[in-house]
């Protein structure tokens, strides 16, 4: 049977890329806290400390902790000093037990990093690829009944290129925007976007493919790739990355023009970067270029690039090649396109 031990010092340093970083207690905790249905482990964090995102890093370096989300609803939380240090442990019936046993972790029970409903349909349905998938991927070559488009319920669709089993699950996608580096212009990937999902109801070419879900409309020329309908819960260990990041902002889902907290957004790095799923990332406005008429009464240089301003922060959930995926966890100010994203602090 695991065990579990729950242990954050109010002020430990820990070292991200050489840097020392501190979890500082924040001054209004609580003593204890009861862990709720539909907490999250950064928002139970965000209840102690100034900086929510290190607890979770302080249990991925703790050894006793092989899986720090073993807290469940109902789970009482406690600060405590141990050695004059104080720590958060996990208490059982108002009794505090520096090594419970952890019950079982059970799909749907266990407090999860960030809100999961959040970000689930861009690990299953969304995605980035090479352009070169939509030349050379399986295709609706026509839909039923000589229609123009389908995408209900039970309609069936014909794919040709494709050699998969009755059964198999599949999702539509047809070419969405390309992302491309705002500063050397490189294509960095193309979005696929999600139009429906079904499963291969007869085998050939074409082969048939059954709708059961979709979002959008279905054409000829759309095309099908492999689906992972059950993919496991990702467990993310929230950490600052341990080499110096720049990143851009260079798209946001949902077409909203100012990005606020649980908007999903697109880097302009990924996994050829450095980057890694769970990375925290602050986000900085970027500062806005004025034209100082006072330095030109004065015959200097009256272009002017005013400081970033921190606006929030982030933590990347999916990593592509040369892009990456992350949720806006909080947002101090309005966020938008092309601000910059860096290492925490």
């Amino acid at each position: 049977m695991k065990k579990l031990i729950i242990a954050l010092t109010a002020s430990v340093a820990v070292l991200f890329g050489g840097v020392a970083q501190t979890a500082e207690l924040r001054d209004n905790h609580p003593d204890t806290y009861v862990v709720q249905k539909g907490d999250t482990l950064w928002d139970i964090s965000a209840t102690f400390l100034t900086d929510p995102w290190l607890w979770p890093e302080i249990w991925h370096v703790n050894p006793k902790v092989e899986n720090p989300h073993l807290i469940y609803p109902g789970d009482i939380l406690k600060l405590v000093y141990i050695d004059g240090k104080p720590y958060i442990v996990k208490a059982s019936d108002g009794t505090i037990k520096l090594r419970p046993e952890a019950r079982v972790l059970s799909e749907g029970d266990a407090i999860t990093t960030i809100p999961l409903s959040m970000i689930k349909p861009y690990l299953i349905d969304e995605m980035v690829v090479d352009p070169s998938v939509f030349e050379t991927a399986p295709y609706v070559v026509d839909l039923e009944e000589e229609r123009l488009i389908s995408g209900g319920f039970g309609d069936r669709v014909y794919i040709r290129g494709l050699s998969a089993g009755s059964g198999s699950a599949y999702g539509l996608y047809r070419k969405g925007k390309e992302y491309r580096d705002p500063e050397t212009d490189e294509l960095l990937g193309v979005e696929a976007r999600y139009l429906a999902n079904g499963n291969i109801s007869r085998e050939g070419d074409p082969s048939t493919l059954t709708i059961k879900k979709s979002k959008l409309e279905v054409l000829k020329g759309d095309v099908a790739l492999p689906r992972n309908e059950n993919p496991l819960p990702p467990v993310y260990a929230p950490r600052a990355p341990e080499t110096d990041v720049k990143a851009q902002i260079i798209s946001v889902y949902d077409g909203v023009t100012q990005i606020g907290q649980y908007n999903v957004v697109t880097l302009n790095k990924g996994s050829r970067d450095g980057l890694e799923e769970g990375h925290v990332l602050s986000v900085y406005q970027r500062g806005k270029k004025i034209h100082d008429e006072i330095a030109a009464e004065r015959g200097g240089d009256a272009e002017v690039t005013l400081p970033e301003e921190h606006a929030g922060t982030l933590m990347i959930f999916r990593t592509y090649d040369k892009v990456s995926l992350a949720l806006i966890m909080n947002a101090t100010r309005p966020i938008h396109l092309f601000d910059i994203a860096r290492n925490p602090y």
